[in-house]
């Protein structure tokens, strides 16, 4: 079955969000890593891999839908922080205003009665919530911490670890 016009626009622009989410985790990689931390250079790193592949997931999705992917330009991201915590902060909201745009997604293949997708979200939902769950544990740590103190290098050298598959 064709998938519904509307559901296909809304994850058209969920395809565009989910790039440059990509595009502003690398801008924030690049930060760290002119600032020595390259731990959580390594971590946002991760980040803009698993949001370019959440945009090729829809991306897939739509197309095996028999749908149209409309790719659109990317607007231009924020370069720089005040510091590594207010970076983290805006990776949290940045994350919480994903999750809505999900939820608008699952909303609309709700109401149009795409059931197919409304499942195929699912996963998204629940990445989501994983999302906002990793950014705040780093923020609780920094915030502990402070950026000053041995506390920052123990966690640049944990962010440092992580694999796209974590």
């Amino acid at each position: 079955m064709k998938i519904n016009k509307k559901v296909e626009e809304v994850l058209n622009k969920q395809v565009n969000a989910e790039f440059w989410s990509a595009y502003l985790y690398l801008s924030m990689a690049a930060w760290s890593e002119s600032r020595g931390f390259k731990g959580f250079a390594n971590w946002m790193r991760v980040q803009f891999h698993e949001e370019t592949s959440h945009a090729l997931k829809i991306y897939e999705y739509i197309i095996s839908r028999s749908g149209e992917v409309k790719l659109k330009p990317i607007e231009p991201v924020d370069t720089s922080w005040e510091s590594l915590l207010h970076m983290l902060e805006e990776t949290y909201k940045h994350e919480c205003k994903v999750t809505e745009m999900i939820n608008n997604c699952y909303e609309v293949a709700l109401a149009e009665k795409d059931y197919a997708t409304t499942t195929m979200l699912q996963w998204f939902i629940e990445e989501q919530i994983e999302e906002e769950s990793n950014a705040l544990e780093i923020i609780d740590v920094l915030k502990v911490t402070g950026e000053k103190s041995g506390g920052i290098f123990y966690l640049d050298k944990k962010l440092g670890k992580r694999t796209l598959n974590d």
